[in-house]
């Protein structure tokens, strides 16, 4: 999700603040992250003025809301939204919105029109034969990968 959510920021004319471990901060910039901090050794709430949206794919909901700006939006792209989460943000005067992947069509149009332009470049950490399902889950759930996992039929 993330290497995609840096290319569609910065096609929509977005300054983007990526937030990696030290390892991944070529390949953020190779996306178009025009700042790239290291989590593990920042405090990102210290160490950016508040933005006008965060994107959190973290669970780190309260942390994030101090790094948004009053007024600005928190997004969490988490399969559950947590209601109380969302009370906090609200209450600090922060919007927060829950999103997750549907199909929709005009979206996906716009997103393969982007592809094609060249403005936004898929990358592929590694690709599976569809018998090796398991091996392909698994490296997913190590929290390691860069880009997207392929099956092949």
């Amino acid at each position: 999700m993330g290497h995609f959510a840096v290319q569609i920021a910065k096609a929509r004319g977005a300054l983007v603040t990526a937030l990696a471990s030290a390892a991944r901060h070529d390949f953020l910039r190779g996306l178009g992250a025009d700042e790239v901090i290291d989590y593990r050794t920042t405090d990102f709430t210290e160490a950016v003025e508040p933005v006008d949206i965060l994107l959190d794919s973290t669970a780190q909901s309260d942390l994030s809301v101090a790094a948004v700006r009053p007024g600005g939006v928190l997004i969490s792209i988490l399969e559950h939204h947590d209601t109380q989460v969302a009370a906090r943000v609200e209450a600090a005067g922060r919007r927060f919105a829950g999103v997750s992947v549907e199909p929709d069509r005009a979206a996906l149009e716009a997103i393969a029109e982007l592809v094609d332009a060249g403005r936004i470049r898929p990358h592929v950490e590694e690709t599976f034969p569809l018998a090796e399902v398991a091996k392909a889950h698994e490296l997913v759930g190590s929290g390691r990968v860069q880009g997207k996992i392929v099956l092949t039929v």
